[in-house]
C-alpha cells in the first residue's frame, strides 16, 4: 500500500453509528526509531497494567531485522516503514505514516510521537489522564527571528506561505485526533514544504508547526509536552547516561517550570523527556519504583 493510499484509508475511519459512547479512548505511542528500542524495559513497565488505554506503532529502518520477543509489548507493533534521513522530507513521510497507521485505530484519541531514546517522566495513569483531559494539543510552534528560525524561510514559498506564518518548533509533538487527522490529509502546504525547505531548513522543525499555525492554531498549545535539552548549542540537544540519572534531576525536568493546562498553572509541563543514551536504563530502572510510581 502506498503512503498516499494508506493517508486515505485513514481519513475515511468514523467510528461506527451509536459506538462512540462505548468507546475506551485510547493514547497512540508512535515510536519512530532508527532500529532497536534500547529503553524497552522501562516503556515495559510504564505500560503494564494498562492494556486497553493505549496502542503502540514503531517506524524502524526497513533493514532492520531484530525481532521483539512474543511477550513483549513492542511485539508486531512495526509498521512498514522507508528509510528516514535527517533533516529531509523523509522524516516528515514518516511521521505522518506513523499518525495515518495509528488513526486507523477509530478508539486512538491522543497521538504521542517519541524516538528511542525518550523516557516517560510520569506514571501510565497521569500521562493518559494528562493527555485525555486536556483542551488542546501539544505541538511547538513559535517565531524564531534569528537565522536558524526566520532565515530558513525561502521566498520562493510566498504566496501560499507568508514569512509571517513561519514557525519552528521541536517534531516531538502530542496531538489530538482531529489535528491528527488534519495532518495526514495536507497536500498542499507539505508539497511547498518538500520542494523549498532544504537543507539548511530543517523541514522537520518547521512543516508541522507552520501548518497549525496558519491553519489550526486554536487547536494547540504551542507547546511540546517532552522535554529536551539545547542549554549546551549545537545542532543536537544534550545526551544523558548512566552517571546523570538522580532523584534531583529527574524531579528538576518533573516540576521545575511552569505552564497553562486548560487555562490553570501547573507544574506538570512535560510527560515525557530526551536523549537519554542505552547506559541510563539501569539507573532509570532503579528509580523508577519510587519517583515514577511504576512497579518494580
Amino acid at each position: 500500500m502506498s503512503d498516499q493510499e494508506l493517508f486515505q484509508k485513514a481519513l475515511l475511519m468514523v467510528p461506527q453509528k451509536g459506538l462512540p459512547g462505548r468507546l475506551v479512548p485510547k493514547v497512540a505511542f508512535m515510536f519512530l526509531t532508527k532500529g532497536p528500542l534500547p529503553l524497552t524495559l522501562l516503556w515495559e513497565k510504564f505500560f503494564k497494567g494498562h492494556e486497553g488505554f493505549y496502542s503502540i506503532y514503531v517506524h524502524s529502518h526497513p533493514s532492520f531485522n531484530d525481532s521483539d520477543p512474543e511477550d513483549s509489548i513492542f511485539y508486531g507493533r512495526r509498521i512498514p516503514s522507508q528509510p528516514v534521513y535527517w533533516g529531509t522530507s523523509t522524516m516528515i513521510d514518516a511521521e505522518r505514516r506513523l499518525l495515518a497507521n495509528a488513526l486507523l485505530d477509530v478508539s486512538n484519541q491522543r497521538f504521542v510521537l517519541l524516538s528511542e531514546s525518550c523516557i516517560p517522566l510520569f506514571n501510565f495513569k497521569i500521562v493518559y489522564k494528562h493527555l485525555i483531559d486536556s483542551n488542546l494539543s501539544f505541538l511547538g510552534s513559535f517565531d524564531d527571528p534569528r537565522k536558524p528560525g526566520r532565515g530558513r524561510y525561502s521566498p520562493q514559498m510566498w504566496p501560499t506561505i507568508n514569512i509571517t506564518d513561519w514557525r519552528k518548533g521541536s517534531q516531538w509533538f502530542e496531538v489530538h485526533r482531529d489535528l491528527a487527522k488534519n495532518i495526514v490529509s495536507d497536500n498542499k502546504y507539505y508539497l511547498i514544504f518538500e520542494k523549498h525547505c532544504l537543507m539548511p531548513c530543517y523541514i522537520d522543525e518547521h512543516y508541522i508547526p507552520t501548518l497549525v499555525n496558519m491553519l489550526y492554531s486554536e487547536l494547540n498549545s504551542n507547546r511540546s509536552l517532552t522535554w529536551v535539552d539545547w542549554s549546551r548549542g549545537g545542532p543536537h540537544p544534550g545526551q544523558f547516561g548512566w552517571s546523570a540519572i538522580t532523584d534531583e534531576f529527574l524531579n528538576q525536568i518533573r516540576f521545575g517550570s511552569t505552564c497553562l493546562y486548560n487555562g490553570n498553572t501547573t507544574s506538570t509541563c512535560f510527560l515525557f523527556a530526551r536523549k537519554f543514551l542505552p547506559s541510563a536504563l539501569e539507573p532509570l530502572l532503579r528509580v523508577a519504583p519510587l519517583l515514577l510510581a511504576i512497579e518494580p
